[in-house]
């Protein structure tokens, strides 16, 4: 169609112009059906998404065309995961934060960015940095300088003074005058945040409904907005095209986020019945996302990464609680999404999640769900990522072995590919020759 339209155009074109990618493995996954299909030959044009798949003899190829072998492999989409903050080190908590520079936080998010694709996370959902790093991190991996995946920055996350997305950790003499940027007390407060972080390159809209594990003077189950603040924000994001997350662990703040119409329900640890009830229920369609292995990382290391014992005590309390809300939920028919929260883990652990969702009720495919299709769909993306399919981008994770008969195979990615192009071939704009 691509060259059609080209050629009906006058269009000259070039030798090369058009090169196209073949991408050969044993079979890959439908997940949208659960079934395999077996000796796919996925072309990839040169914007990256695919152009067909084939079950059949490899095409004619042309002189600039590639091909690609996984031989023995299995293809799955690109995974997506909802919750990450990149600027944050897991290995830095507490006060230890302090004895770094304003620009240190950006610079560690480029190899969090890469270790995360490697991982095969070529989509994640950036929810709240400071200096909005998400959205120049973003930037600079569209634009070649910062190899990374796909990103959906939050900008700054909005909350209440006080509150878990407030400065919290510093005395009123070393504090910043007047409110820290997010911060709004009232629905107008809250509405013109919305419009600010959007103004600046926010393309979701992350707020605190509850208190925080990692901040201080809040309680994880302590509701910090009224429904009509946070139907300011869902409200007001909507109406510019955009998504909203609302950080909720608590019971009665989960609640107020549904019914305010938030769409995704971030940790939802301490949820109840009626919360669960109404995730279900809602018209709007709701997501859980439940990041539900990172405290094997904050308890084990949680002392020697400078973490306090008051969030540790808070991290040790809705641990288990939230691994039990998650079987909860997803038996009771909750959508639900992969999020790692990473930043509270490093990225090296995020993989093994897969497996924890499955230790807790999931079925391998309905994991790889959460991490593909679904969060395609609660990013509102379903024409580009999530799915191996004619017309979206050619991420994809390639694994040994049967995912469906052993979920763990995720965890070590053979190869992973964005836009059709292997991530070990990527090269930043730096390290490129001087010719290009």
């Amino acid at each position: 169609m691509r060259l059609a339209l080209l050629v009906a155009l006058g269009v000259a074109l070039p030798t090369g112009a058009l090169a196209d990618t073949y991408i050969v493995a044993d079979r890959y996954l439908d997940v949208e059906t659960g079934r395999y299909i077996d000796d796919p030959v996925v072309r990839v044009g040169d914007d990256g998404r695919i152009v067909s798949i084939e079950t059949s003899a490899m095409p004619v190829l042309g002189e600039e065309d590639r091909r690609i072998d996984y031989p023995g492999m299995t293809l799955l989409p690109g995974f997506i995961d909802m919750h990450v903050h990149f600027s944050s080190p897991a290995n830095i908590r507490g006060y230890r934060r302090y004895q770094k520079t304003d620009s240190f936080w950006a610079i560690t998010s480029v190899p969090t960015a890469r270790a995360m694709l490697e991982n095969g996370f070529t989509t994640v959902r950036m929810l709240g940095s400071r200096d909005r790093i998400g959205v120049g991190l973003k930037q600079a991996i569209e634009d070649g300088y910062v190899v990374g995946p796909r990103i959906v920055p939050a900008g700054y996350s909005l909350g209440a003074t006080g509150g878990h997305c407030d400065s919290s950790f510093l005395p009123p003499s070393l504090a910043k005058e007047g409110k820290e940027e997010g911060i709004g007390d009232t629905p107008d407060e809250l509405k013109y945040q919305v419009r600010h972080q959007r103004k600046y390159g926010a393309e979701v809209i992350k707020v605190c409904a509850t208190g925080g594990v990692f901040s201080v003077n809040t309680e994880p189950g302590q509701p910090q907005l009224s429904v009509a603040e946070l139907r300011a924000v869902a409200s007001e994001a909507e109406q510019w095209g955009l998504r909203s997350a609302a950080h909720a662990h608590g019971a009665e703040g989960i609640r107020r986020a549904i019914a305010a119409g938030i769409d995704t329900i971030e940790h939802a640890s301490l949820v109840d019945d009626e919360g669960i009830r109404m995730a279900v229920d809602r018209d709007k369609p709701v997501w859980y996302s439940m990041d539900i292995r990172n405290t094997d990382y904050t308890q084990a290391m949680g002392t020697s990464t400078g973490t306090l014992p008051e969030n540790l005590r808070k991290d040790r309390e809705i641990a288990q609680a939230q691994r039990d809300n998650f079987r909860k939920a997803h038996e009771a028919g909750v959508r639900m999404v992969f999020a790692s929260d990473v930043g509270v883990m490093p990225p090296s652990w995020v993989p093994g999640q897969f497996a924890v969702m499955v230790e807790y009720g999931m079925t391998p495919l309905e994991a790889i769900q959460a991490g593909t299709k679904n969060g395609a769909e609660a990013l509102g993306r379903e024409a580009d990522v999530g799915v191996i399919e004619i017309g979206r981008y050619a991420d994809m994770v390639v694994v040994a072995g049967d995912p469906l008969a052993n979920i763990e195979t995720v965890e070590s990615p053979a190869a992973v590919l964005k836009g059709g192009v292997p991530v070990e071939e990527m090269t930043p704009w730096a390290l490129k020759p001087r010719d290009e």
